[in-house]
């Protein structure tokens, strides 16, 4: 029995050990306070074996649940001035304790939200909204570079203004609100800059020539940029800058301008309190009237204009001559002279200077008569008239009258051509000067000038058998002398006569000429006939060359002649005849007969179909090649080459090409044969006989043979062939 007690008793006091281990102890809360208006700060009691703890925050419509490690501890993510219920459990790896006795706690109230402002320079206005719970506010301000000393104002307000501050420079403000009970809220930190100064001291310097300004002011404190504004009834210019100085172009004449600056930064801007005003240059006077009444006298007026003082008129005549006037009036009167062209421009003057150039007007008086008119004859149906220019002339009206004909011509140059006149006939010929206001001066005295004689009709060129050339006309004056030219490349041929016919020769070759003819009276020369082509025979060429190309083929070449287009040669002999028809300057001619003389004859034929028989010479074609070449020996060291002659008599030429040397042998007049003293045996030699022309050139045309020397123990005796032959 006793030993069954101490077993259940054993057993109890392990289960309350294992009762302790499962559940913590419940912690204590010291006390439960805010310092900012989203959370609630905890403090408690150490709990043995706690690993952590669990908060809570209870306000009837939300929980918001923390873990934390320690004491202190926060609860965050609440709503601001608001009551809540604080609970605590202690865990550990056992479990987790049952809530502590709760603890009531009141978030602080929100920080307000701040819009501040600088609505002068030596001033910052702060405003918020209202914040739940508050009755007060706190607002402070200090330099943002802590310099300096703060001023803190309390209100009931929603906002305050700071004055008395430094322009332009940068501040820091905080506020927060307090409850019934002097509990401060949240608070808010905000900067704001305060405006800068308005600019003061503004100078003007104003450029006529360019119509623009310059500004300049002195440097405002505080100002990041400035902005300059001109403002007109019509306009508003501006121009901005970081510097303390601004210029404005394209400002109008006769415009008054009201000139302020405006300086600026983050926190806003401020205007000059005493704006500037600004007269630019009159505008050019406009509607400006020239008359000349009477003759001799110009009277300029314009129209008056805004800001002008007075006005200068200037007048320039063409000769450089310049006069002005100077007048507060609207009118000024000049001496004129008839044929002058004026160059008048008016200006309107004030203490800003010259007005702008406006249009420059040009008058022009009354032209005078033109003078030295001299009439050039040009051709038998025109005549040229020039003469000096006269002043004032817009236009010249030529007139030419033969009686009942009238031939005009108008020109703004001091030069006519009167044309479609009559050949050989008497004109009155007058020019009268015209400006389009003042229009015809009809005193000019006439001239009288009589054509030149007509035209002659060239009716027919001819040659005869001693290449003369006929020229036959027609015409229809009286005491005429009539002069042909035939011009070309190669010069000008002449004939003249009384009559309608002339002849001329020792017209070259190969030339193409122009035919004219003139008539001449003592009125002056006819203008040309029109012009017939004459073609001479072409010229026949130079230099013919015979060269042999081959035993039956010849080659004739020669030196184009002037205007040959095509040539014939024809080659002729007893066996018969060969002939060519080219446009080149070469020929071959095949089918020839070696050793017999031949007749070469050359034409030249021109585009047109003109021959020139040019060529007659005698050939003799090349001997023929001959026949049968055949090697001997001679000697231990010698050989003798043999062939047998063609037709007719010829000189020859033997040469050997080896790889040894070349070796040349020359027969005597009339033999077939020649001999070679010292030749290397064991080479393959080229044989080549030739004939040998009567200049002695070699022809080289004839075939070759090719022969292989061998070297032999033994000594043949003559005509005993120790060569082989190849080809």
């Amino acid at each position: 029995m006793a030993g069954g007690r101490e077993t259940c008793l054993t057993l109890i006091g392990f289960i309350l050990t294992c009762l302790k281990m499962v559940t913590p102890e419940i912690p204590t809360i010291d006390q439960a306070y805010s310092k900012i208006s989203n959370s609630i700060t905890v403090e408690w009691a150490t709990v043995p074996g706690a690993t952590s703890y669990l908060l809570r925050a209870e306000d009837g419509d939300t929980v918001i649940e923390t873990m934390v490690a320690n004491s202190p501890g926060t609860v965050t993510g609440l709503k601001a001035a608001t009551l809540y219920e604080i609970t605590i459990r202690s865990i550990s790896a056992a479990g987790r304790s049952q809530a502590s006795p709760p603890k009531q706690a009141k978030t602080v109230l929100a920080a307000p939200i701040l819009e501040v402002s600088s609505p002068s320079s030596d001033s910052i206005l702060v405003q918020w909204e209202a914040v739940y719970m508050a009755i007060g506010f706190s607002v402070s301000i200090m330099r943002a570079n802590g310099l300096g000393s703060i001023w803190k104002e309390n209100t009931t307000n929603t906002s305050l203004t700071f004055t008395s501050l430094e322009a332009g420079t940068l501040y820091t403000i905080k506020a927060y609100a307090w409850n019934a009970n002097g509990i401060p809220g949240d608070d808010s930190t905000c900067n704001q800059r305060t405006s800068p100064r308005a600019p003061a001291n503004i100078q003007v310097s104003f450029d006529s020539g360019a119509l623009k300004a310059s500004f300049s002011w002195a440097p405002a404190e505080g100002a990041f940029n400035y902005t300059v504004m001109a403002l007109s009834d019509s306009s508003e210019l501006t121009c901005s800058t970081t510097l303390s100085s601004c210029t404005i172009s394209s400002l109008q004449c006769g415009t008054e301008y009201l000139i302020s600056v405006l300086a600026s930064n983050d926190a806003g801007s401020n205007k000059s309190s005493s704006a500037v005003t600004l007269k630019t240059v009159a505008c050019a006077p406009g509607r400006v009237m020239i008359q000349e009444e009477p003759p001799g006298h110009l009277s300029v007026t314009w129209s008056d204009v805004d800001l002008g003082d007075y006005y200068v008129a200037f007048v320039k005549s063409d000769d450089g001559l310049e006069v002005h006037c100077n007048t507060s009036l609207t009118q000024c009167n000049f001496l004129s002279e008839c044929g002058f062209t004026y160059f008048i421009s008016v200006f309107a003057y004030n203490k800003a200077g010259q007005s702008p150039l406006g249009d420059i007007f040009n008058y022009t008086t009354a032209p005078c008569c033109p003078s030295d008119i001299n009439p050039v004859l040009v051709s038998s149906d025109r005549v040229e008239i020039v003469w000096s220019p006269v002043r004032g002339a817009e236009l010249y009206e030529t007139k030419a009258v033969d009686g009942y004909n009238v031939v005009e011509c108008n020109d703004t140059a001091p030069a006519c051509t009167l044309s479609a006149l009559e050949c050989d006939t008497k004109y009155n010929i007058t020019v009268y000067s015209f400006s389009e206001v003042r229009g015809s001066n009809m005193s000019c005295t006439p001239q009288f000038i009589t054509t030149a004689p007509c035209s002659p009709e060239i009716k027919n060129v001819s040659r005869d058998a001693f290449s003369m050339i006929n020229v036959h006309w027609r015409s229809t004056n009286d005491d005429a002398t009539y002069t042909v030219t035939a011009q070309g490349e190669k010069g000008q041929y002449q004939c003249s006569s009384m009559g309608e016919s002339c002849t001329m020769g020792g017209l070259p070759c190969g030339s193409v000429f122009s035919v004219t003819a003139v008539a001449e009276t003592q009125a002056g020369r006819s203008l040309p006939s029109y012009s017939v082509p004459l073609e001479t025979a072409p010229c026949c060429p130079t230099g013919l060359t015979v060269t042999q190309i081959t035993q039956s083929v010849i080659n004739v070449s020669w030196t184009i002649g002037t205007v040959a287009q095509t040539h014939v040669v024809v080659l002729e002999s007893h066996t018969g005849q060969s002939k060519c028809h080219t446009h080149q300057n070469h020929c071959l001619l095949g089918c020839i007969t070696c050793g017999i003389n031949y007749t070469v004859t050359l034409k030249a034929i021109s585009a047109t179909g003109l021959a020139a028989d040019c060529s007659f010479q005698s050939y003799f074609s090349s001997a023929c090649c001959p026949l049968g070449v055949k090697l001997y020996r001679l000697g231990p060291n010698g050989i003798r080459i043999y062939w047998q002659a063609s037709r007719g008599s010829a000189n020859y030429s033997t040469d050997l090409y080896g790889s040894k040397g070349i070796f040349t042998c020359t027969p005597s007049a009339g033999r077939s044969f020649c001999d070679v003293a010292e030749i290397p045996c064991g080479d393959v030699y080229t044989v080549m006989v030739s004939p040998v022309a009567e200049t002695g050139l070699k022809l080289t045309f004839c075939p070759e043979k090719i022969y292989s020397v061998t070297c032999s123990g033994s000594i043949l005796g003559m005509g005993k062939l120790f060569f082989s032959w190849i080809n």
